[in-house]
């Protein structure tokens, strides 16, 4: 399954954007407004959870300075990417744009495309906060 969301302009430069994502403890400040939990489990690991839906953790899984961050899921019963690539326009603009990346069976897919759009769509609207 795959799923994007359009890219958001940021008056940030490349590199703000990119060690804003690389540190996830920042993530938080991304998160929709129905968050029931927040966690930093180390470095490279968060674990979060919206009302109503089971808590997700995910890690950071690879980092290309200053062009992409790809956040994983920490566990292998539900693979999946979260992507963000950040194309500096300028000094001091960027556009992000988030991509979700999913092996999930027919039923499942079905159930969880339209919160994880959302999720989505919320994140890349929060960029404005980096």
């Amino acid at each position: 399954m795959h799923i994007e969301v359009p890219k958001k302009k940021v008056a940030k430069s490349a590199k703000d954007v990119f060690d804003f994502l690389t540190d996830i403890k920042n993530f938080e400040t991304l998160m929709p407004e129905n968050i029931d939990k927040f966690e930093v489990l180390d470095d490279t690991t968060f674990r979060f959870a919206l009302k109503g839906m089971p808590e997700i953790v995910l890690r950071l899984k690879e980092q290309l300075p200053h062009e992409k961050v790809v956040l994983g899921a920490a566990s292998d019963k539900l693979p999946f990417t979260l992507t963000g690539n950040i194309e500096a326009l300028g000094a001091n603009e960027t556009e992000v744009g988030l991509s979700f990346e999913g092996e999930f069976n027919a039923m499942m897919a079905m159930m969880i495309k339209s919160p994880i759009t959302n999720f989505m769509e919320t994140l890349s609207t929060n960029m404005d906060k980096i």
